[in-house]
C-alpha cells in the first residue's frame, strides 16, 4: 500500500521524495489540515526542495494534498462524506470481484491468501496500529487480486491510499479498536469452499462494521477538535 499508485514519469529523486512524503503521511508526521513546509520536508529527506515540490505535485494529482495559490501545499481536512463514499465504493468493488475470484482460484492463489491471513493475524497480536492496518490492506488486496482484474485492483489501491494517507489510520481508528472486526478467517474458509454467498456475506459485514466504527470515531474526533478550538 505504501508503494506508489502512479509510477510513471518520475526521476529517482522525485520518486524518493514521493515515497518519503507518503511515509510521513501514513505515520501521521503530517496531520490533516496542516500546511506542508516543503523546505523542512526536503531537509528531513536530505535533498533539495525541487524534487519535494515535484513530488507534492504528483500527490496533488492523486488528491492526497491540495495546492493553494501563493500559499503552498496543504493536507486536506477530514470529510465524513468522503470517508463514507470511499468505504461504499470499496465495498462495491470488492463484492463485484467475488465471481472472478472463485472462477480464477487455484492452489497458488489460495496459498497467497493463507499467507496474507497469517500475516494479518500476527500483526493483530502486536501493539502497532500501522502494522495492523498494512496487514489488513494486504489481505484485502490479495483477496481482490485473485480475480485477476487489474483495473479494479488499482482502484482499490487508490481507495486505500485515500483512507490511510489522506485521513491516517491513527485518526480513523482513534476511538475504536479495529481488531475486533478484523477476523478474516471466515472469508478464507468461504473462498476455500467456493462459497460465493458466504464470502459476500462475510466481506460485506466486515466492511460495514469498520465503516460504521470509523464514521462514529471521526464524528467524535471532529466534535472534540471543535470544542478544543473554542476553549483556546
Amino acid at each position: 500500500m505504501i508503494g506508489a499508485f502512479f509510477q510513471g514519469g518520475k526521476s529517482d529523486l522525485v520518486e524518493k521524495a514521493y515515497e518519503g512524503i507518503r511515509q510521513m503521511l501514513f505515520y501521521n508526521e503530517i496531520v490533516p489540515g496542516q500546511k506542508i513546509a516543503y523546505r523542512e520536508v526536503a531537509e528531513k529527506l536530505k535533498m533539495s526542495p525541487t524534487p519535494v515540490v515535484q513530488a507534492l505535485k504528483w500527490l496533488e494529482f492523486q488528491g492526497l494534498v491540495k495546492h493553494e495559490t501563493n500559499r503552498g501545499y496543504y493536507t486536506e481536512s477530514v470529510s465524513l462524506k468522503e470517508v463514507e463514499e470511499i468505504y461504499d465504493t470499496r465495498c462495491m468493488i470488492e463484492l463485484s470481484l467475488i465471481p472472478q475470484v472463485m472462477d480464477n482460484l487455484d492452489d497458488a492463489g489460495l496459498k497467497r491468501l493463507e499467507l496474507a491471513l497469517q500475516a494479518s493475524k500476527s500483526a493483530e497480536e502486536g501493539q502497532y496500529l500501522n502494522k495492523r492496518l498494512l496487514a489488513d490492506v494486504e489481505f484485502h488486496l490479495t483477496l481482490a487480486s485473485l480475480a485477476q482484474c487489474k483495473t479494479q485492483l488499482q482502484i482499490l489501491k487508490r481507495l486505500f491510499d485515500l483512507l490511510y494517507l489522506k485521513y491516517r489510520g491513527t485518526i480513523l481508528f482513534i476511538y475504536f479498536e479495529e481488531s475486533d472486526v478484523r477476523d478474516h478467517r471466515p472469508m478464507v474458509e468461504a473462498v476455500k469452499s467456493r462459497d460465493r454467498e458466504g464470502l459476500q456475506e462475510c466481506l460485506q459485514r466486515h466492511i460495514t462494521i469498520v465503516k460504521r466504527n470509523v464514521l462514529l470515531g471521526l464524528e467524535r474526533y471532529l466534535e472534540e477538535r471543535e470544542e478544543n478550538s473554542r476553549l483556546v
